[in-house]
C-alpha cells in the first residue's frame, strides 16, 4: 500500500483520545468507553518521555538504561517523541493513517466494547477485531519496563533459527533499541544476501548525504539564441504525467508553467522548423555508467534507471508492485511531455536527446515530494526505483559519479561516517536485487539503531517507513492471525533462495527491540514456509518478555 499523504508527526498525548474514533463512524463508542484510562496513561507517560528526549541514545557507543513503553511503539513507534521532527504519513496521534484505515477495513459487526448491535440479539456479540495492538494506549512507565535477558531469548528463537526449513545459512540479531545491547546474535558477523532489506541501508546513506527536505527537481529550461526547449531530469522516478498527481511533481504543471513562460517570451519560430514550433529536447546527462540493472533489461521489478522518466516508466496504471516497463522511459517522458504542450498551445519537434548548456535559462520547476517521503514510499511498498534514485541521489551528495558503481561507493562512505560496522559488507545496487550485495545482521540492526538515536531525527522515516504486520506495504498479507499483527514493523527480502526480515518489535513488557533474520540456501527452500519462519521469529519476539 502506497501511503503519499505528507503530515507532520507530532507527539501522540494531546490527542490520544482521538485514536478509537479515528477507525470510523462505528468505534465512535469505544472512544467514549476508554476515554478515562487513555487521558490518564497520557498524562502519565508524558514525563518519562520527555526525560527520554535529552538522555536515550539507543547505541552501542553511548548506551543509556532509560527504556521505552508499549504505548510508545504501538502508536507509531514514538521514539522519544518530543524529539520526532520527521514527516510522515501519520495522523495526529502519531498512528499512520493505513493503520487507521486498515482497521477499520477489518472491522465486523458487534464486539463487546463497542455496544450491542442493531438486529443481534440472544447472545453477547463477539469482540469486532479493533486492530488492539495499533490502536492500545499508552501504558507503563519508562523506569519500569524489564529487558529481555540473553539466555531467555537464546531459549526462545535459537530453536526457530535452527528449523531446517529456513536454509543452509542463517543469521539472527535482536538488540535492545534502548541501550544499544546485543541481545541475541546467531552469525552476527556472517555477510549475507539481504535482497530488499538492502534499502534500509540505501534510506540511511540517503537521509545523511542529501538530507529528509531534498526534494528532486526536474527541469525546463531555454537555450539562448536558438529557442530550444530542454527537458532536464533530475532524477525523480516518482515524476508523474497522470491527472492526479497524489502529491508528487507532475509534469502537467510542469507543461503548464513551461508553455506560460513561452507564451510570455512570445516564443519564435525555431530554425528549420514551422511556423510556432519550438524545438523541444531532453537531457539525461545527471546520471552516468549503464542504465540497466545487472540482472537484465527485461525486468518488471525496476525500469531502466534515468534521471528522467514519468511514473516509474510503467506501462499501466500502477503505482507499485512488478508491471512492464518503458523500454526507453526518458523517451517516454520526453514524448509525453510535448503532447502536453501541444495541447496548451506549443508545438514542438520530435524530441530528441541533449545536454543543457551552463547558460540555460530556467522555465519552469518541478519538485518530488521530500526525502523523507520517499524514503517511507520505498520502504513501505519496496519500490527499486525510488531505491535505485536515491542510491544516485547519495552518490550526486557525495561528489561520486551517479552510477550502480557510484551509488554503491557513496552508500559504503555514507555508513562508515556514522561508524557503523561494515565488515563484510558490499553494496552493489540500491534496490537489493543484485545477488552480490552483502550485509550482516549486525550492521541491519545497527542501522535500526541509528535511526532511532534522538540525536538524528532526519533518520526517523527510516522506521516510520517500516511495512506494518497485517497492515501495510508488504507486510500486509502476512502474520494473519499472528500475535505479531500491528506491534511487528520490518522490512522484507525476497529473492530465489533469500529470505530476509529487519524492523523493529516492542515486546509484552513494552521494550523496544530491533532484530534482523536473514536466511540462504541452495537449492532454494519453500518460500511460503520461510517466510512463515521469519514472521514467527518476530512473533516470539513480540509474546515473550523473556526477562
Amino acid at each position: 500500500m502506497v501511503v503519499p499523504e505528507l503530515r507532520a508527526w507530532r507527539a501522540a498525548r494531546p490527542h490520544v483520545v482521538r485514536v478509537a474514533r479515528s477507525v470510523g463512524p462505528k468505534l465512535v463508542r469505544a472512544a467514549e468507553a476508554v476515554k478515562p484510562p487513555l487521558v490518564r496513561a497520557a498524562e502519565a507517560v508524558k514525563p518519562p518521555l520527555a526525560r527520554a528526549t535529552g538522555v536515550v541514545k539507543p547505541l552501542v557507543r553511548r548506551p543509556s538504561t532509560v527504556q521505552f513503553t508499549t504505548g510508545a511503539a504501538a502508536l507509531g513507534l514514538v521514539v522519544a517523541a518530543t524529539v520526532v521532527t520527521a514527516a510522515g504519513p501519520w495522523d495526529s496521534t502519531g498512528q499512520r493513517t493505513a493503520e487507521r484505515d486498515r482497521a477499520a477495513s477489518l472491522e465486523r459487526a458487534g464486539g463487546a466494547d463497542h455496544g450491542s448491535v442493531p438486529g443481534v440479539s440472544g447472545k453477547e456479540p463477539a469482540p469486532a477485531p479493533s486492530a488492539v495492538s495499533v490502536l492500545a494506549g499508552v501504558g507503563g512507565s519508562a523506569g519500569s519496563v524489564p529487558s529481555p535477558t540473553e539466555k531467555a531469548l537464546g531459549g526462545v528463537l535459537g530453536p526457530l533459527l535452527d528449523n531446517p526449513s529456513l536454509g543452509s545459512s542463517r543469521a539472527g540479531v535482536v538488540v535492545d533499541m534502548a541501550t544499544g545491547k546485543r541481545l541475541y546474535g546467531k552469525g552476527a558477523d556472517t555477510a549475507l544476501t539481504p535482497a530488499s532489506t538492502t534499502k534500509i541501508a540505501t534510506a540511511v546513506a540517503a537521509l545523511t548525504a542529501a538530507g529528509p527536505d531534498h526534494r528532486i527537481a526536474t527541469r525546463a529550461v531555454l537555450e539562448p539564441g536558438t529557442e530550444e526547449v530542454v527537458l532536464v531530469g533530475g532524477g525523480d522516478p516518482t515524476l508523474t504525467a497522470r491527472k492526479d498527481a497524489n502529491g508528487n511533481a507532475s509534469l502537467r504543471d510542469l507543461a503548464d508553467d513551461t508553455a506560460r513562460a513561452l507564451k510570455s517570451r512570445k516564443a519564435k519560430t525555431a530554425k528549420g522548423g514551422k511556423a510556432g514550433e519550438v524545438t523541444l529536447s531532453y537531457d539525461t546527462s545527471l546520471y552516468a555508467g549503464s542504465a540497466v540493472h545487472p540482472i537484465g533489461a527485461d525486468n518488471t521489478n525496476l525500469a531502466p534507471v534515468t534521471a528522467l522518466m514519468a511514473d516509474e516508466g510503467r506501462l499501466d496504471d500502477s503505482s507499485s508492485g512488478p508491471a512492464d516497463r518503458s523500454d526507453d522511459p526518458a523517451a517516454d517522458a520526453a514524448k509525453k511531455f510535448a503532447d502536453l504542450l501541444h495541447e496548451r498551445g506549443i508545438k514542438t519537434t520530435v524530441p530528441g536527446t541533449s545536454k543543457a548548456s551552463a547558460r540555460a535559462k530556467t522555465l519552469a520547476t518541478v519538485k518530488s515530494p521530500p526525502l523523507s517521503a520517499l524514503v517511507e514510499r520505498m520502504l513501505t511498498s519496496s519500490d527499486n526505483d525510488i531505491a535505485e534514485a536515491l542510491a544516485r541521489q547519495t552518490a550526486l551528495a557525495a561528489d561520486e559519479p551517479a552510477s550502480f558503481k557510484g551509488g554503491g561507493a557513496a552508500t559504503h562512505e555514507q555508513l562508515k561516517k556514522l561508524g557503523l560496522p561494515l565488515k563484510g559488507a558490499k553494496f552493489a545496487d540500491g534496490s537489493g536485487l543484485d545477488r552480490a550485495d552483502k550485509l550482516t545482521a549486525d550492521l541491519l540492526t545497527a542501522l535500526l539503531a541509528e535511526a532511532a538515536d534522538p540525536d538524528r531525527p532526519e533518520l526517523r522515516p527510516v522506521l516510520t517507513g517500516l511495512p506494518v504486520a497485517g497492515f501495510t506495504g508488504t507486510l500486509s498479507k502476512r502474520y494473519a492471525g499472528q500475535p505479531g499483527t500491528g506491534l511487528v514493523r520490518a522490512k522484507t527480502g525476497t529473492l530465489t533462495g533469500v529470505h530476509t526480515l529487519a524492523g523493529t518489535v516492542v515486546d509484552t513488557d513494552g521494550r523496544l527491540l530491533a532484530f534482523a533474520f536473514l536466511t540462504e540456501s541452495d537449492p532454494p527452500t519453500d518460500a511460503a514456509t520461510t517466510q512463515q519462519g521469519l514472521d514467527a521469529l518476530a512473533s516470539t519476539l513480540a509474546t515473550c518478555g523473556c526477562n
